[in-house]
Formats: C-alpha cells, sequence, structure tokens
C-alpha cells in the first residue's frame, strides 16, 4: 500500500478550514475543486448557488508523504454530517486488484456509501463505513499507475 491520509468533511467552511491549516503547516493546495465542477448525476436534485461554491476536494500536503484532504458536505449529503462522523481514513493502494481487496474485506458487515468503480476525476475509488462505524475511502489513481 501507498500511503494513509485523514480525510474531514465540512458543513460549509472547508476553504476557511484548508486556509487556517495552510497558515500553520505551510505549503501550496495540490488540489481545489468545488461543486460547480461536478458533472451532474441522475436521481440527484440540482444544487443551490450557494452549494456550488462549497469544496468538493480540497488537498493540502503537510509532509513528504502526508496529505490532509477534506470537502464540504453539501446538498442531500450534509444531513447526515455530525461532529465525530466528519472524517474518512483515506487509503491510497497500488493497484485495483489492492484496492477492490481491502475494499472487500474491510467494508464486510459495513454499509457501503460508494461501490469501488471509475470516476470523472480519474481515480478507481469507492467509500463505506466499516463494522465499527469507521468511515473508509478507498482510492488508486488510473492516470498514474496504469
Amino acid at each position: 500500500m501507498k500511503h494513509l491520509n485523514v480525510y474531514i468533511h465540512f458543513k460549509d467552511n472547508c476553504e476557511e478550514a484548508f486556509n487556517f491549516y495552510q497558515s500553520v503547516f505551510g505549503g501550496e493546495y495540490e488540489a481545489l475543486s468545488r461543486y460547480s465542477e461536478l458533472p451532474p448525476q441522475e436521481g440527484m436534485p440540482p444544487l443551490s448557488k450557494e452549494d456550488k461554491n462549497l469544496i468538493l476536494h480540497m488537498t493540502l500536503p503537510i509532509g513528504e508523504t502526508t496529505k490532509l484532504m477534506g470537502s464540504d458536505m453539501a446538498g442531500p449529503w450534509a444531513s447526515g454530517l455530525n461532529t465525530g462522523n466528519n472524517f474518512s481514513v483515506s487509503l491510497q493502494t497500488d493497484s485495483k486488484e489492492e484496492a477492490d481487496h481491502v475494499f472487500s474485506g474491510l467494508s464486510a458487515d459495513g454499509k457501503v456509501t460508494m461501490p469501488m468503480q471509475d470516476t470523472f476525476w480519474g481515480s478507481y475509488f469507492g467509500s463505506f463505513q466499516d463494522k465499527f462505524g469507521i468511515n473508509w475511502m478507498i482510492n488508486y489513481d488510473l492516470g498514474t499507475n496504469e
């Protein structure tokens, strides 16, 4: 496995929080995208103008192999967010096979929130809550690894 990072979810202040973290850790954002960049999804209601400006994904490297990642939870995803369940363990794998193995093993008897699949951002990705209530995100970068 490549590395493990923490992914923090916010109600609507991810950018403010990350600007604070950047003031402490320094560095430059490796990624910053907003909900306005999200392609339309079947069955999902349109986002409000305010929600479209929120952070879809943000990455701040804070060490040689450590990254702090985060997003705002907007629209229908925001309702279940509470302090205490607002983070995920994000695992970057070396292959699709490893991603599938880890996903199927750790999600056993848990709740899958997104099955492993190729994504519009160029990753093979899935997420779940394990049987102990811990949120996980499994990611394999397709463009740099295949």
